[in-house]
């Protein structure tokens, strides 16, 4: 059965987006069968993994409001196994007109719906906003993955993200578990990423994943080039990061 995470956090600037793509990547170097979607207009993840958003025909606007299939939309990355359902700026149209329409908060879940078994994990990137957009993604997702920026006012303002995933559970998605709170940017020789990590163990516990993502240079350099970590710079410790967490994503899965 596919396993569908959201990478949410309504702060910009905290590896959301640099997370969705380079655990897709790992996971599909371990074999896996991954589907990106770029849920966000600002369409980052898209030309991250080095897609021509001037050369896509249809988006996954098409899908959200109907005019395609998600089947329709799938296009292929450098990695054979990894596929991207690809985003550009009119998504942010998607919230506008469908204001007034009922169930607009699944339409991304029944999109998704017919490529169930298809994949063994779908990743959605979520735009840096409680928006129509993060609602949909969460209520589409199994498990909510929260990137956290191991700097000041990273945690403040995580209690409203926690609360909207609470009442996406009550109202929308009953089924919907935070997968883990994944440490980013992290820079050993400072006091205040030492800080944030361990008011986060104090608080998530068991929740934290155990592996953390340092602040690398090549990592920031990598979707200027339109590629993964592991295919700009495989040696690099970011790549090692997004591997050792895939590995205990799929750990986790296999009951390890």
């Amino acid at each position: 059965m596919t396993q569908i995470f959201c990478v949410a956090n309504q702060k910009g600037g905290v590896g959301k987006t640099t997370t969705a793509i380079n655990l897709s990547a790992s996971l599909a170097t371990f074999g896996k069968r991954i589907l990106l979607v770029d849920c966000d207009p600002q369409a980052n993840a898209t030309t991250g993994l080095g897609i021509d958003k001037s050369a896509i025909v249809r988006t996954l606007y098409h899908g959200m409001i109907g005019e395609a299939t998600a089947g329709d939309l799938i296009v292929n990355s450098e990695i054979e196994t990894l596929k991207v359902i690809p985003s550009r700026v009119e998504l942010i149209g998607f919230e506008v007109e469908m204001m007034g329409e009922n169930g607009r908060e699944t339409m991304l879940k029944r999109l998704l719906a017919e490529l169930d078994g298809q994949f063994d994990y779908i990743i959605l990137d979520c735009p840096p906003s409680l928006s129509l957009l993060t609602v949909n993604a969460m209520t589409a997702a199994d498990f909510v993955l929260i990137p956290l920026q191991c700097e000041f006012f990273a945690l403040e303002g995580l209690s409203q993200l926690l609360d909207t995933i609470k009442r996406i559970k009550t109202s929308l998605n009953p089924g919907l578990k935070i997968s883990g709170i994944l440490l980013a940017m992290y820079d050993k020789r400072t006091n205040l990423s030492y800080q944030v990590a361990q008011e986060a163990d104090s608080y998530f516990k068991e929740k934290v994943y155990k592996t953390v993502v340092p602040r690398n240079v090549r990592l920031g350099e990598a979707p200027s080039f339109g590629k993964p970590i592991l295919l700009y710079d495989a040696a690099s410790v970011g790549a090692k990061s997004y591997l050792d967490l895939a590995k205990e994503i799929l750990g986790r899965d296999e009951g390890q």
